[in-house]
């Protein structure tokens, strides 16, 4: 019996000699004397050896060949490991960088995409802006119509008939006034509730607006006066620029409490700036006494009662207008 029950092609060389040798060195089954007579068995060693020596030869050589493609094949990965990718110099933010071509592909990838995404969000937003100027007119439009409505129903509800009279006159057509007299004062109600609410609203998006616009004032203060950064030197120069509006430009507290407009304090501060300096040079001493000067014939040594910068100021005492208080920062500066 053989070594392996393999099939001969699946067999390797090394099986295939193994069962050659198995063969050679099983005896043969007995024949019958009567069918055949007994054939001596040479057994030839020489060849043997011979024979599964080349096997093995030819065996290790296959094992050499399977050895070296799969070595061939550990050089080729490790070749491409090691190889360096090419890269690409491209400028990001004024700086140049080098970057693979991988990155380059995904980079242009992130880039379509967040242009793709930037252009659907502005047209979302100009759709909103549209849709919202579109409210927006159809809220003007309404406020308009509900004074007039109000001023309608009012006109038919000013005449009050005499229910009773009606009564006793005409039940039916009683029932019927009288229905449609109630009708008129809901609509009338529900008009003045309705004028009630769009006015509040009014109020709230005013408020909101008047908070953004001081907002953005006190961020323009902060850029042009720098000092204003420390609140407590903003805080010392508020309370004089208030003072100099109340007590120099004649404004009352009221006024110069309501004052939220950055361009109006600014104003404010320049005149209050100039004043110092005003003052600050009469505090001076004078080296030099002034020569009286002789007055020529025809002129006059009467002093003048006003200036001009002394009548603006005297009407912005009385009238308490900004433009009069504009006149005045133009004399002053």
């Amino acid at each position: 019996m053989a070594i392996t029950d393999k099939p001969t092609a699946l067999q390797s060389n090394m099986e295939k000699a193994a069962n050659s040798m198995e063969a050679l060195l099983t005896p043969q089954e007995e024949v019958p004397v009567e069918s055949q007579e007994e054939a001596p068995v040479e057994i030839n060693e020489e060849e043997i050896d011979q024979e599964i020596e080349e096997l093995i030869e030819e065996d290790d050589s296959e094992d050499d060949d399977y050895e070296e493609e799969e070595q061939s094949e550990e050089d080729q990965v490790e070749n491409l490991e090691s190889e360096e990718p090419q890269l690409y110099t491209i400028s990001v933010n004024g700086e140049d960088k080098e970057v693979t071509l991988e990155e380059l592909q995904s980079g242009y990838s992130r880039q379509q995409d967040y242009t793709r995404k930037t252009q659907e969000l502005a047209q979302q937003r100009k759709t909103i802006e549209n849709q919202q100027q579109e409210l927006a007119q159809k809220d003007a439009i309404y406020s308009q119509l509900l004074p007039k409505l109000e001023a309608t129903l009012k006109g038919e509800l000013a005449n009050e008939p005499d229910w009773n009279a009606l009564y006793e006159a005409d039940p039916i057509a009683y029932v019927r006034e009288k229905d449609i007299w109630n009708e008129k004062k809901q609509k009338l109600q529900s008009v003045q509730a309705e004028q009630q609410r769009t006015h509040q609203e009014a109020q709230v998006e005013q408020q909101k607006k008047l908070a953004e616009f001081v907002e953005y004032g006190n961020q323009q203060l902060l850029q042009q006066i720098p000092e204003w950064q420390n609140n407590e030197v903003a805080g010392k120069e508020k309370l004089a620029i208030r003072e100099y509006g109340i007590n120099v430009l004649g404004y009352t507290p009221q006024e110069m409490d309501s004052v939220y407009d950055y361009r109006v304090l600014l104003g404010l501060r320049n005149a209050w700036l100039q004043q110092k300096t005003v003052e600050a040079t009469k505090k001076k001493p004078t080296e030099k006494k002034a020569v009286a000067r002789t007055a020529r014939p025809g002129t006059s040594n009467v002093p003048k009662t006003s200036t001009p910068v002394k009548k603006a100021r005297q009407t912005l005492a009385k009238t308490g207008k900004v433009q009069d208080a504009a006149k005045l920062f133009e004399q002053i500066i």
